[in-house]
C-alpha cells in the first residue's frame, strides 16, 4: 500500500483483478496490517473460507444493510486499534502509546500534548507523507484554527525531537506535508524548518 488506511472494504467482483487476489497481494505487500472487509454476492462456505484464508478480517454477503456495514467497520477498526502494539519503535525513536512517553536515543522527551499527538500521527502513517490538511483534520477536526497553529506546534516538536540530536526525524515535503524520517543516513534534502 502506498497510503495509510484504517480499513479496506473490498468487493470481490472487480474488473481487472479478482478481489481475492487483491486481498492476497495486500497481505503479502503491506508493511502493516490493515483490516479488510470483503463484500460479495458469493455466499457459499467455500467462498467464505477462501476469503478468510487469504486474509480477510470480515466477510459480508450481498444484499446487506448499510447500517450493518457501518457497525462492522467500526467494530473492526476498534478491534484493530486494540491489537496495535503499545510501543512504536523507529531507529532511535520509541513511542510508548500506553504511557504516552517518547524516547530518542535513550533520552526521555517531555513533549507537550499536541507535539505527542503530531508525532504519533506521523509514526502511525510511516512511511507515508501526512499532508498539512490531513494533520490539521486529525488534530482539530472541523474546528477552525489559527493559520500558524500547526507551524507553531511543529516548531516546538522539532525543538524537542530534532535539535539536540544528530539528525532531524521530521522531514518537510514542501508543498505536500510531513513524514517521519527514521534513517540515520539522512539525505541532504531533509528540511528542518518550520514549513
Amino acid at each position: 500500500l502506498t497510503n495509510h488506511y484504517d480499513l479496506v472494504i473490498l468487493d470481490l467482483n472487480l474488473p481487472v483483478m479478482d478481489g481475492l487476489e487483491v486481498c492476497k497481494q495486500l497481505r503479502q505487500q503491506a508493511h502493516h496490517h490493515v483490516p479488510i472487509i470483503m463484500l460479495t454476492a458469493r455466499d457459499s462456505i467455500e467462498d467464505k473460507i477462501s476469503g478468510f484464508t487469504l486474509g480477510a478480517d470480515d466477510y459480508l454477503t450481498k444484499p446487506f444493510s448499510l447500517e450493518e456495514l457501518e457497525v462492522r467497520c467500526f467494530a473492526l477498526s476498534r478491534r484493530h486499534l486494540l491489537q496495535t502494539n503499545d510501543t512504536l519503535t523507529f531507529d532511535q525513536l520509541s513511542i510508548d502509546r500506553k504511557k504516552q512517553q517518547v524516547t530518542r536515543a535513550g533520552t526521555n522527551l517531555e513533549l507537550h500534548t499536541m507535539g505527542y499527538r503530531i508525532l504519533s500521527i506521523l509514526a502511525e502513517a510511516y512511511p507515508q507523507v501526512v499532508s498539512r490538511s490531513k494533520l490539521s483534520q486529525k488534530l482539530w477536526g472541523d474546528e477552525p484554527t489559527e493559520s500558524d497553529a500547526l507551524r507553531s506546534h511543529i516548531y516546538q516538536l522539532r525543538n524537542m525531537l530534532d535539535k539536540p540530536f544528530d539528525y532531524p526525524m521530521i522531514k518537510t515535503m514542501h508543498g505536500i506535508g510531513f513524514v517521519l524520517n527514521v534513517e540515520s543516513n539522512v539525505n541532504s534534502d531533509v528540511q528542518n524548518d518550520d514549513e
